[in-house]
């Protein structure tokens, strides 16, 4: 057990369940600077924390909630959308935060997402793409790469992976970004714009993963340093040109940003005090 965290962590250390330390995440996994960011992006924000709520599926990214020390709800498979936005619409008044995986949020989850994107419900989703179900042993995902080796396909992946930033722009998301794990600087400015944008907010965070690793045969170093030297900032992109192809480069950055679209919280108190609901 770990009793308490280095003096560079110490701005996020009431904010960490260090008794539940260390995580079982694999060495080389992204997950610990996920927690770390989003961490840091709840002191950053200014809004107490007791005022925000994290809450995961199932899958590797699924356990972040229960590291974090604020209100915490570790979910049924696929169903975290729907109960952050039941939160939402309960206390429209806290910040809700989604943190999950590909699998759960875009495969499982997928009809919830696109959904709570077109009502454009006022909650972050960060799905953490790692391109495969890996604590399940290595089955495709809805991301996996075409022509990646998977458990469920070990002769090469024939299917088109979702682009999960057009995704989220096709219906209707108010926020879109997308970064690695090493995109640190970035992704914490995302989280924290995405905490005061009133609308469905996605940041996709790219994460290299050990399980995609050993199934394509590809030494992790390789791919650590594939995601640090072909990830590419860009601005002003076509989003049907954000798809991913594995070993060609990968467009990351800020792709979207509304402020003119009204929340579906917003609709609803206005609609309740229109009709004398309070």
């Amino acid at each position: 057990m770990v009793k308490e965290l280095p003096p560079a962590y110490k701005d996020i250390e009431p904010l960490i369940r260090i008794e539940r330390l260390p995580t079982i995440w694999c060495p080389a996994c992204g997950l610990g600077i996920i927690l770390k960011l989003y961490t840091k992006a709840i002191v950053k924000s200014g809004i107490p924390p007791e005022k925000h709520v994290i809450v995961s599926g199932i899958g590797c990214t699924g356990r972040m909630a229960g590291y974090v020390r604020v209100d915490s709800y570790h979910v049924t498979h696929g169903r975290a959308i729907p109960f952050a936005v039941g939160i939402k619409m309960a206390k429209p008044w806290l910040t809700v935060t989604v943190i999950s995986g590909d699998g759960d949020i875009v495969s499982i989850g997928g009809n919830h997402f696109v959904h709570a994107a077109r009502r454009n419900h006022d909650i972050t989703v960060i799905v953490v793409n790692n391109y495969i179900y890996g604590m399940t042993g290595g089955q495709s995902s809805p991301t996996t790469p075409s022509g990646s080796k998977t458990m469920t396909s070990p002769f090469g992946h024939i299917e088109e992976p979702f682009n999960i930033p057009y995704l989220a722009y096709a219906a209707g998301a108010s926020y879109i970004a997308r970064w690695t794990v090493f995109h640190d600087i970035q992704l914490l400015n995302s989280i924290l714009k995405a905490f005061k944008t009133k609308g469905f907010s996605v940041i996709e965070v790219l994460n290299p993963c050990t399980v995609f690793s050993y199934r394509n045969n590809i030494d992790m170093l390789e791919l650590i340093r594939y995601f640090r030297t072909k990830a590419i900032v860009k601005r002003d992109v076509k989003f049907e040109d954000l798809r991913i192809e594995f070993g060609k480069p990968i467009i990351i950055g800020e792709f979207l940003h509304r402020t003119d679209k009204p929340s579906f919280e917003e609709k609803y108190l206005e609609l309740k005090k229109k009709i004398g609901g309070g």
